[in-house]
């Protein structure tokens, strides 16, 4: 039995990176997948409820649209907030660590937007700019270091089965605590669904913003 699922692990992780390959191939566009967006951000004069999200993410005069396409519904927009700022202000895992599952999950859910708002955050904690296009090729890419790699199969296992192998788990257990370890699943599953967001009401890119380093 053990080694039927070994197979059958194999056979997934053979079968994620060679659909990896082709993804890396087959997307030719590096922007968002739409070209206007389905639900307009929010503009000026704001609602009280919207102004109480926007006004603190305001940076002279101008919100990212992830936060004001969000405030179109505010009841929804301040809780999913709660979560975003947790992970993004008070998770414990390494900032580069919590960046290279960002990035990951966002390429393969073809997130642009989601790439470009953390390609400069990844920069300024070390991932190099060959590292970022490292990324898209995925864990098998040589390179990494086997921390790194380490990382990227959570992010591809996540995406793939909607479950970390015994393999990779024990790896991330051996530097983690319990509270990071949740934290691993928890951004990932958030950035997914940051994707479908910024995917599918169109969310368009902010001015000067790079996509995803294809063909650079």
């Amino acid at each position: 039995m053990q080694k039927t699922r070994k197979t059958i692990y194999q056979f997934l992780l053979i079968t994620l990176l060679i659909a990896t390959s082709a993804h890396v191939f087959a997307q030719s566009r590096t922007g968002p997948p739409l070209d206007k967006p389905r639900i307009p951000r929010v503009q000026k004069p704001w609602t009280d409820e919207q102004r109480e999200i926007l006004a603190p993410r305001e940076r002279d005069g101008h919100v990212l649209g992830v936060w004001s396409t969000c405030a179109q519904a505010p009841k929804l927009c301040n809780a999913w907030l709660v979560f975003t700022d947790y992970l993004l202000q008070e998770s414990t895992l390494p900032i580069r660590d919590r960046e290279l599952l960002i990035m990951r999950i966002g390429w393969l859910n073809g997130g642009a937007y989601e790439w470009a708002a953390h390609s400069g955050l990844a920069r300024s904690v070390g991932i190099t700019d060959e590292e970022l296009k490292r990324i898209l090729l995925g864990a098998g890419a040589p390179g990494w270091n086997d921390w790194d790699a380490t990382l990227l199969k959570a992010a591809d296992e996540l995406h793939l089965n909607a479950l970390i192998s015994a393999a990779t788990w024990n790896a991330l257990a051996d530097r983690y605590d319990t509270r990071q370890l949740m934290e691993v699943v928890f951004t990932v599953g958030q950035y997914n669904m940051v994707a479908m967001y910024l995917n599918s009401l169109g969310v368009q890119f902010e001015e000067g913003w790079e996509g995803f380093p294809i063909g650079n």
